[in-house]
């Protein structure tokens, strides 16, 4: 099995540079087109869209926005470059939200993290994700048909039969979230039956360190990715295991949640996605995730960036005296002021009541300064800390709850 799925693994920094700007210009000009937009798109020239820094000018596309569009142009909302008989299926998330595939070229991109897992030709796939309406079943089982493994479509539930038959069939590598292989590994021990599982290629939820090397003791290698039901795969693993490597048709920022703006390389923040995808293309979509990138390249010679996985849910949108405020709102009043450099509110309780402190990050040493603005942009009064620029946690969080529900 050869050791990189294609030569775009292992492209220099100055051609995959070069690459983007060619592609990129080429997917905004699809996105002006495109109705869902509704003009946001209008005003830039795409020519000069040609790598991070020019698409970070771009506005930031929600998956509320997503919704909202389609609640009046069902089933995409204007999104895609083809009709929905355009598609081979139609998909439905939480929201509800419809997104688009197409069975061919594995359109989700998701036959790079089962080669980089070592799943090829030789290989049982049992693909244990849903199947039924949500569309991750379809997105793994388009990833192994990519690197010519045979999938058994198995779902989820059921374990027993799951067992007798990963047994029969001599299933060789699992694929769904990471906890449930734990349980049909553990029902095939009650049922006496001993499995071929060597390798598992997870996603859909966080993958303990503890879980993963319970799997090292069993003789499996478990590697994630980071995937979405609108944007398919993201970020993936090597048997590096350190970090997850870009997808090679996807731009990734990281940005402070509530704005578009990009943050220093190894803080948290949220994962923007701009897709290369011609059918879709999703611009500059936020995904409401927190990652941060990490410095340097992987040891198996990949040599895209890499980021540090799932940390946290970017909507950090909490209740406070009965209001809520919003990481929009914080980055509104870092804005109003040039020389602060990072705000935080942290909720607390004193005397049975919600308490706000704002800590602004900036030279200035008188907190009046900011009282006003603080009441103009969160419509709550607060108590002003200043801190010295630098000094506030690096975590991505614009608001902490301190508060106890005990």
């Amino acid at each position: 099995m050869a050791q990189y799925f294609d030569d775009l693994e292992t492209r220099s920094a100055d051609k995959r540079a070069a690459d983007i700007a060619r592609a990129l210009p080429e997917q905004i000009a699809r996105g002006q087109t495109l109705p869902g937009y509704g003009g946001r798109l209008d005003s830039f020239d795409a020519a000069e869209i040609i790598d991070e820094t020019s698409l970070a000018e771009l506005p930031v596309l929600r998956k509320s926005d997503l919704g909202n569009a389609q609640a009046s142009d069902l089933p995409f909302g204007g999104f895609t470059a083809k009709i929905a008989t355009g598609f081979s299926h139609v998909f439905q998330s939480p929201g509800p939200i419809y997104e688009p595939f197409n069975v061919e070229n594995d359109w989700f991109r998701m036959g790079r993290f089962l080669h980089a897992v070592g799943i090829g030709a030789d290989d049982i796939v049992q693909n244990c994700f849903a199947y039924h309406l949500t569309p991750a079943g379809a997105i793994f089982e388009s990833g192994a048909r990519a690197v010519g493994a045979t999938v058994l479509p198995a779902g989820t539930g059921q374990t027993e039969l799951q067992v007798i038959a990963a047994r029969d069939v001599g299933t060789t590598a699992y694929a769904g979230t990471p906890d449930y292989l734990k349980i049909i590994l553990e029902k095939a021990d009650e049922m006496d039956i001993s499995l071929s599982i060597t390798k598992a290629a997870v996603g859909g939820g966080a993958l303990f360190p503890s879980l993963r090397s319970a799997y090292a003791d069993r003789g499996i290698a478990c590697q994630q990715c980071y995937a979405t039901a609108d944007l398919g795969n993201i970020a993936y693993e090597s048997s590096a295991l350190e970090g997850l490597i870009l997808d090679e048709e996807v731009i990734v920022e990281i940005v402070t949640p509530g704005t578009g703006d990009a943050v220093p390389e190894g803080e948290v923040g949220e994962v923007i996605v701009t897709s290369l995808n011609p059918d879709y293309p999703l611009i500059r979509f936020a995904t409401g995730d927190m990652s941060a990138f990490m410095s340097g390249q992987s040891p198996c010679g990949r040599t895209n960036k890499r980021i540090k996985g799932w940390l946290g849910r970017a909507d950090q949108t909490t209740k406070i005296k009965g209001m809520f405020v919003r990481p929009e709102q914080v980055a509104s009043f870092v804005a109003h002021h040039d020389e602060v450099v990072k705000a935080r509110v942290i909720v607390s309780r004193a005397q049975e009541q919600d308490v706000m402190t704002v800590q602004v990050e900036t030279p200035c040493g008188d907190p009046s300064v900011y009282s006003g603005t603080v009441v103009d942009k969160l419509k709550l009064k607060a108590r002003v800390e200043l801190v010295p620029p630098g000094s506030l946690p690096k975590d991505g969080l614009v608001i902490e709850d301190q508060r106890t529900y005990d």
